[in-house]
């Protein structure tokens, strides 16, 4: 598959989500610590191009970290 090896796909691992004011927002700094609505035990979303394409769970070994796809999710119409 030559033709794909230049292609390239923006993926994201979305671990949880927050909802907070925009002050809030405004008065962060390094270091700050943001809660998520997530547990360590939660199934993460993977999406690319910022689309939903799979489920999974993170996997910590040592200082590396990894996502383990558990679930393909279905196209949605529309979607190639």
């Amino acid at each position: 598959m030559p033709t794909l090896d230049k292609v390239t796909v923006d993926l994201m691992v979305v671990l949880g989500t927050t909802t907070m004011p925009i002050h809030q927002v405004l008065r962060l700094s390094r270091g700050a610590i943001i809660e998520l609505d997530a547990t360590e035990a939660d199934e993460v979303k993977v999406l690319a191009n910022n689309l939903p394409v799979a489920s999974g769970v993170v996997l910590v070994d040592r200082n590396r970290m990894a996502v383990e796809v558990k679930q393909m999710l279905p196209r949605t119409t529309g979607t190639r």
